[in-house]
């Protein structure tokens, strides 16, 4: 038995080294919060608009994450529905992949299930470590995936950063305070229409939306989880009195 539990750990070894975004690399991180109703519609909002014109969300439905967001159905097909798909359609992009693995050189992957996969903290700081480097095809880089084949899309909101970004914790000058590494993009080739600031919060919004793609009964599964608690408790002491009771004449 102890040399199962032993070879089941060394198994697992590697899923966690991937789902940690790989030995070595320093990730920035922020606390999911898929209850959040407003940071997920800003969340679906930004995918829609900079995301799903090439990546789709197969495995989910428009009418699902409406209704899980709290958002009209109506209101949903006229403002987040672009390619003419009913409400109840599966969210494909409307992208033929023929033509994108001619454009990208591989088809963009779906999108469903990448947090459960790369975890949020790295889909938050990969959306955030594009830089430019004159020598990829698309003019930038990623710091988190070495030469990615995706173009920044984003770069609008972020801006170009002008050198390969650093992540994790700050290391700072102690003469100067001058931040040194650690903190993200510092130097900027031209600014976006938002600040880091506003940029950062921007992702964490796309990232808990993801999450929440990921896996939408969670939300309804935590919702409930306290009710089916409190009944087991509930149960277990009549399960124990009615135990007590075929038991007491057995000697």
């Amino acid at each position: 038995m102890k040399q199962l539990l032993i070879r089941l750990m060394f198994m697992m070894l590697p899923v966690t080294a991937w789902a940690a975004g790989g030995a070595g690399v320093a990730l920035d991180s922020f606390d999911v919060d898929i209850h959040d109703k407003a940071s997920l519609q800003r969340g679906v909002q930004l995918y829609t608009n900079y995301c799903l014109g090439c990546h789709s969300l197969g495995h989910s439905r428009y009418e699902r994450v409406a209704n899980d967001l709290g958002i009209p159905n109506e209101l949903y097909e006229q403002n987040l529905i672009f390619t003419g798909a009913k409400i109840g359609e599966l969210m494909h992009s409307a992208m033929p992949a023929t033509e994108a693995a001619a454009w990208f050189g591989t088809p963009p992957p779906d999108l469903t299930l990448v947090a459960r996969l790369r975890g949020a903290d790295w889909l938050y700081t990969y959306l955030r470590a594009f830089y430019q480097d004159e020598r990829r095809p698309w003019g930038v880089n990623n710091s988190i995936f070495p030469d990615v084949g995706m173009p920044h899309v984003l770069v609008g909101l972020q801006g170009m950063c002008a050198e390969e970004p650093k992540f994790g914790k700050p290391t700072i000058d102690p003469l100067t305070g001058q931040i040194l590494e650690g903190a993200g993009c510092q130097k900027y080739v031209y600014q976006g229409s938002m600040t880091p600031a506003e940029y950062d919060r921007a992702m964490k919004d796309l990232v808990n939306f993801l999450v929440y793609v990921g896996e939408p009964s969670r939300l309804q599964a935590e919702r409930i989880a306290p009710y089916v608690l409190g009944f087991l408790v509930i149960l277990f002491v009549f399960v124990y009195l009615l135990n007590r009771e075929y038991w007491k004449d057995v000697h």
